[in-house]
């Protein structure tokens, strides 16, 4: 089965892609916003890169940097659309399916293409906020009404962004929920797992934006500083608006508390690995990469519900605790406290995850499952 893949330039497409490696698959991928990077990890697929630009002159980048109008201008007449190359490879290639990983970046823009060819099956993989969020907005709204009946097929990270689409209009078969860049590599991983009796580590998603909260996690933890006290307490991830908080409330000073920046995935599944608790904190998301990883490496997760994504996955109070309001840093104070003042609970917890949980999370048992999924389409292109 030939497969035209559009998305952006993202580890988690990376490691989804990969699943498809000797599938029998034939795979393209043209870089939505064209980064005009060969990705080596999957150099097994025909990767579509360096196409956005009629010519590559010399001081492209000073001049986008010092001299943005010019930059716009001669873009105007240099630069081609995903619309217009998508058709181009469609021409070219001849898929058998066009497969459009969040909607926004990978599908709305090549809407009009693809109701030229209603004969190309179209999938949609959904991710993190793609759906969920953006339905509150009017415009986002729109599109995704415009564009959710025309696929046929859907894959997303959780089951409750399927009951959403459904709802906008996807009348398509559904393949499942799974993670969005596939499983993980259990074995390799439990090198990286200190024993749960040696671990002191409380480890915090820094994200405080349009969509995460850390800085409420850090009211709550300001709140209980004593408690606190014999823990270390990792921040990653974290940008300026978690820096001001930390040290307008002196936090920045404790002897405790660090601060990581960014992070690579890599870093991530070994900090989780030394980590007692895990907590993360938005008003909006997908299944979490990061409430998955703190499963797999054993960290109890203390994590946000949105429209009880996480809840499909952690059982509340008994493989973690789910913040229901992710505004309120009392709540998250409370399941704090009950974390560290119960560590035979905690234990529990982390222990039924690495039995009832984590074994579902190894990457081969989802990649044969995405695949039983793929030959369902294959399967259905025949008659």
């Amino acid at each position: 089965m030939k497969i035209l893949m559009i998305s952006i330039f993202a580890p988690h497409f990376f490691n989804w892609t990969e699943q498809l490696k000797d599938s029998g698959h034939e795979v393209y991928w043209i870089d939505v916003f064209d980064s005009n990077t060969y990705v080596e990890k999957i150099d097994f697929i025909d990767q579509i890169i360096g196409w956005k630009n009629h010519i590559n002159y010399p001081g492209r980048y000073w001049i986008k940097k010092n001299l943005p109008g010019l930059y716009g201008a001669i873009n105007r007449f240099n630069q081609r659309d995903l619309t217009g190359v998508v058709e181009e490879k469609i021409k070219q290639i001849n898929p058998d399916i066009v497969q459009s990983f969040v909607l926004q970046s990978g599908a709305y823009p090549i809407l009009s293409v693809m109701k030229k060819y209603p004969e190309i099956k179209w999938v949609f993989s959904a991710w993190g906020n793609d759906l969920f969020f953006r339905q509150q907005n009017e415009k986002d709204l729109k599109d995704i009404k415009n564009t959710l009946p025309e696929f046929d097929y859907m894959f997303a990270d959780c089951n409750r962004d399927y009951i959403v689409a459904r709802n906008h209009g996807f009348k398509g078969k559904f393949l499942g929920a799974f993670p969005g860049g596939g499983g993980y590599d259990l074995h390799n991983l439990e090198t990286l797992m200190k024993p749960l009796n040696l671990r002191k580590t409380i480890l915090i998603k820094g994200y405080q934006g349009k969509l995460g909260r850390c800085n409420r996690i850090l009211e709550a933890v300001y709140s209980i500083k004593d408690e606190l006290a014999n823990y270390s307490i990792i921040i990653f991830g974290d940008n300026n608006a978690v820096s001001d908080y930390l040290n307008n409330k002196e936090m920045n000073l404790w002897p405790n508390l660090s601060q990581l920046g960014l992070v690579s995935q890599e870093e991530v599944l070994h900090l989780m690995g030394q980590s007692i608790i895990y907590i993360g904190n938005s008003i909006s998301d997908g299944m979490p990469n990061t409430l998955l990883e703190a499963i797999v490496m054993g960290a109890f997760p203390i994590q946000s519900n949105p429209g009880g994504a996480t809840a499909e996955i952690v059982e509340h109070a008994k493989g973690g605790f789910l913040i229901e309001n992710p505004e309120d840093p009392k709540e998250i104070r409370k399941w704090i406290l009950k974390a560290v003042n119960n560590h035979h609970k905690i234990r529990q917890g982390i222990e039924y995850n690495l039995k009832n949980i984590r074994p579902e999370l190894e990457r081969k048992i989802i990649r044969n499952r995405v695949l039983e999924q793929y030959s369902i389409i294959e399967e259905e292109l025949k008659n």
